[in-house]
Formats: structure tokens, C-alpha cells, sequence
């Protein structure tokens, strides 16, 4: 079995809200199989990956590890970070002997050295956090010269118009809403924030500007569920960032603290 490095201290046992060491079977089976998730959000982020053979990639927020299962099948070198001690459990069961795995939080310090990897994933996670800013900086320091930051996080169309009553578009504000799965209901609280504080949070923390994509599902997606692959299809779900560290040859731009 992987050995998991515990560098979370106090801060990972609070990592915020939503317990996923609760309810960690029950999420980790419904995101191996979501429409969503197995035929949109994970295929989106590889294919922004492109070929990752040999490339040091840090998986932030791996939770059971299925983005970091496919990206090591791909050839990459993948680290796997999570607050949740139930999360990395069934991560280190997933990859096996050889894992590496570290339990730490993403609002704090991560673990490593300066310029370790060559990609940082942030697979649906950073819509966790009320504040961007410094979480992105500490990912900025990891990565490489050149290195790339690649983000997907709830879409902020959604908590806007689907909410009722509309909270202000321009303010960050958090929202509450129960998630049924696995034969049981939990409130789970994300943080929406309007487009532009989004991609003005990549330029501060040290990143060039961010690349916006708002990919369509994988058609293989309709062959299992077809109707509610076509409302997938036809309305917005995600957003997707790829952030670049600046090259050596353009010098440092400044980070904040991390």
C-alpha cells in the first residue's frame, strides 16, 4: 500500500466544510461514474494536458486519485495532495505501492520544493475557497519556470442564474446546497466569484494570463446516458483555466507570499 506523508497538521483536519472523510465511499463511487465527471470534467482536463509522458505533475486536490490514475496511465509522474485523510485512503488504495501521496492543505504551504513540477492540476477545487489569491501563488511556486497550472471549477453562470434570489454578481459570496449520493443527502458550500476576479487572480499570483475554455463533453458520454448527455451538451456546467509560470528568459514576475 502507498504511504501517505501527513503535512496538513491542524490546518488539513479544517480543511473547510464539506467533510469529505464523512462521505468519502459515497462521493469517490459517484465521481468515478458521473456524466459530469467521467465524461466531462476529467476528459476535458486531460485533453488540456495534452501528452504528459515523463512530466512531473503535482495533482492538487487528488481526492480518490482518478485524475491521477489517468494521467500516471499517460506516462506523466504524478504527486498526489488532499486535505482528506478518507480521500487519500482510497487514492492509496487506487495507485498502489509507490504512490506519492502527501495529506496537506492547499491554503497552506505545500510540501515542496521551489520549481518541482513541471504541471499543477486543480481538478474542480479551487471553487472551495473564498480566496484565490494565495493558494494560487503557492501553486506558482512549485511549478517550473514555464510550468502550467490547469484549473476547472464550477462555472459562475451557474451560481448565479440558478439561484434564487440572485446573489451579487460582483461580490464573492458563498452558497449551500445538499448533494444526494450514495443513498444520502450532504450540504456542500462553494464560493462564486464573477468571471473577472477570476482570471485577475492568475496575473497577481504570478501566472501569465490565464486561457479560458469552455469544452463540450466526450460524445462516448451520450452512448451511456443520452438524455441528460444532451442537456449536458447544451448548457454550462465548468469553466477550465490554463494559467502558464512565466518563462525564465522574461524574469520573475511577483508572487504573493506562499
Amino acid at each position: 500500500m502507498a504511504r501517505i506523508d501527513d503535512d496538513a497538521g491542524e490546518a488539513g483536519a479544517r480543511a473547510g466544510v464539506n467533510d469529505y472523510d464523512a462521505y468519502a465511499e459515497a462521493y469517490a463511487a459517484e465521481n468515478e461514474t458521473s456524466l459530469v465527471n467521467a465524461s466531462y470534467e476529467r476528459p476535458a482536463m486531460l485533453a488540456l494536458a495534452g501528452d504528459v509522458t515523463g512530466r512531473r505533475i503535482l495533482d492538487a486536490g487528488c481526492g480518490a486519485g482518478p485524475l491521477t490514475a489517468a494521467l500516471r496511465d499517460r506516462g506523466a509522474v504524478v504527486t498526489g495532495v488532499d486535505a482528506s485523510a478518507g480521500m487519500l485512503a482510497l487514492a492509496a488504495r487506487r495507485l498502489g505501492d509507490g504512490a506519492d501521496l502527501h495529506r496537506a492543505d492547499l491554503r497552506e504551504r505545500l510540501p515542496f520544493g521551489d520549481g518541482t513540477f513541471d504541471d499543477v492540476v486543480a481538478s474542480l477545487v479551487l471553487h472551495y475557497l473564498e480566496d484565490w489569491g494565495p493558494t494560487l501563488a503557492k501553486m506558482r511556486r512549485v511549478l517550473r519556470p514555464g510550468g502550467r497550472l490547469i484549473a476547472s471549477v464550477d462555472h459562475p453562470f451557474v451560481a448565479y442564474t440558478h439561484r434564487e434570489p440572485r446573489p451579487d454578481y460582483s461580490a464573492t459570496t458563498s452558497y449551500t446546497f445538499d448533494w444526494s449520493f450514495g443513498g444520502r443527502t450532504v450540504p456542500m458550500t462553494f464560493w462564486r466569484r464573477p468571471l473577472h476576479a477570476m482570471t485577475d487572480a492568475f496575473p497577481a499570483a504570478g501566472f501569465l494570463p490565464a486561457v479560458l475554455s469552455e469544452p463540450r463533453p466526450d460524445p462516448a458520454g451520450r452512448e451511456l446516458l443520452p438524455d441528460a448527455y444532451d442537456d449536458l451538451a447544451t448548457k454550462t456546467c465548468f469553466l477550465f483555466f490554463t494559467a502558464e509560470a512565466p518563462p525564465a528568459a522574461t524574469g520573475s514576475v511577483p508572487t504573493r507570499s506562499a
